[in-house]
């Protein structure tokens, strides 16, 4: 049996040592308000999406990452040119790994948040 979601990676989650720091950098890098909820047994900020109900998303959660470079990489959306996005990933403490990687969907960097999680910015073609 082959299985064929329509979405292979459903929601992720990102581990934080501080919960302020990361929402303030995560919203300044990709100009999305994370949504703080405490009604769980933790708390955490989801990134938001157009629609929740369908839409692959998530969370930062209080946690220890992995060593530097080591976990997985999530790549988020974000808005207008990508070189725009990099100077926001530096001017808010993260580091920018890679140059412009182009692919047929857009093009996106590789870069490090303030606890070492790596990610990649990506800017959508046309955007």
């Amino acid at each position: 049996m082959t299985h064929i979601p329509p979405n292979a990676a459903v929601w992720f989650e990102l581990p934080v040592r501080d919960m302020t720091k990361a929402m303030a950098f995560y919203t300044e890098v990709t100009g999305m308000a994370l949504q703080l909820d405490e009604t769980g047994p933790n708390p955490i900020a989801v990134f938001q999406a157009a629609d929740m109900a369908t839409a692959v998303a998530g969370h930062l959660y209080p946690g220890q990452p992995a060593a530097e470079g080591q976990g997985p990489t999530v790549h988020l959306a974000t808005p207008g040119k990508l070189e725009d996005t990099l100077e926001r990933v530096t001017a808010a403490g993260g580091k920018v790994l890679s140059p412009a990687i182009e692919i047929p969907a857009g093009r996106f960097a590789y870069c490090q948040d303030l606890d070492g999680n790596s990610f990649g910015a990506f800017a959508a073609a046309g955007g």
